[in-house]
């Protein structure tokens, strides 16, 4: 069985935990349900190179990433050295994010937050509004045409914003809806673990110009955004680039000032 498979059959084991523990109508009481959510769209449109910057500890390919620096401070970085947007992970058994993590972020950051994690049930549309996020991603490999269109109109109900992640034409077929913002293609093979640059010059003309688009995963260099930005990409998630640094903040500034000169 896959690590993607195994992830969500654990997701659906703590949500049945979580539903008996906490309904719904106690995340609509929680102050952060209540705020005005920042476009994650509108901030990248007013950038050059639109990067969400990922706070991420590990990861299954990678196992520990980074382990040694606070969230709190790492994306309070980001904000200060030019980032358009945050990304936080908030699964813990596979990469040792939290929920806590979302909202340590969302106290010192005004940047629109992208909870990243692997959104399959309405009820954590409500939690992560709750948590404090702008935007939830849609994995397109881990849902049906159907659950896609309930999940994204749901989330526009909550006016949070709506990123899907393709990794292929029928996954980016799939999940041509209304609701949905951004469209993501992610460069790693979820089932291998891999990644192919490719994989976003081959999709980047199959993808509507309504649908805002961004690539993600092995975005290390900068010759690799460059390429990327200048096929129309306009945005960037980066993180284990940033994360494996002893200060990401700092390694953002440089990348931002490395393509600004060189673009």
């Amino acid at each position: 069985m896959s690590i993607l498979k195994n992830i969500v059959i654990d997701i659906k084991k703590e949500l049945k935990l979580k539903k008996s523990i906490i309904p719904i109508s106690e995340y609509e009481k929680m102050s952060l349900f209540k705020r005005n959510t920042i476009s994650m769209t509108n901030s990248i449109k007013k950038d050059s190179f639109g990067i969400i910057a990922e706070f991420k500890r590990r990861s299954p390919s990678k196992n520990e990433i980074n382990n040694k620096l606070s969230v709190d401070e790492v994306c309070r970085n980001y904000q200060i050295f030019g980032a358009s947007g945050l990304s936080v992970l908030t699964n813990l058994k596979y990469f040792g994010g939290s929920l806590e993590d979302l909202v340590l972020a969302r106290s010192i950051s005004s940047l629109p937050i992208l909870r990243k994690d692997f959104i399959i049930d309405e009820y954590q549309i409500y939690e992560s509004k709750a948590f404090g996020a702008d935007i939830i991603l849609l994995i397109s490999s881990i849902l049906t045409k159907d659950e896609i269109v309930n999940l994204s109109k749901k989330a526009k109900d909550l006016k949070l914003e709506v990123l899907l992640e393709v990794h292929n034409n029928d996954e980016l077929q799939k999940g041509l809806v209304e609701n949905v913002d951004i469209i993501g293609v992610n460069n790693r093979n979820l089932k291998s673990f891999k990644t192919d640059l490719k994989i976003s010059e081959k999709l980047f003309n199959q993808i509507p110009n309504e649908f805002l688009k961004i690539s993600e995963s092995g975005l290390n260099n900068n010759n690799s955004i460059k390429k990327l930005k200048k096929i129309g990409y306009q945005g960037f998630l980066i993180g284990e680039k940033f994360m494996i640094s002893s200060d990401p903040g700092i390694e953002l500034k440089k990348t931002l000032e490395n393509l600004t000169y060189e673009n």
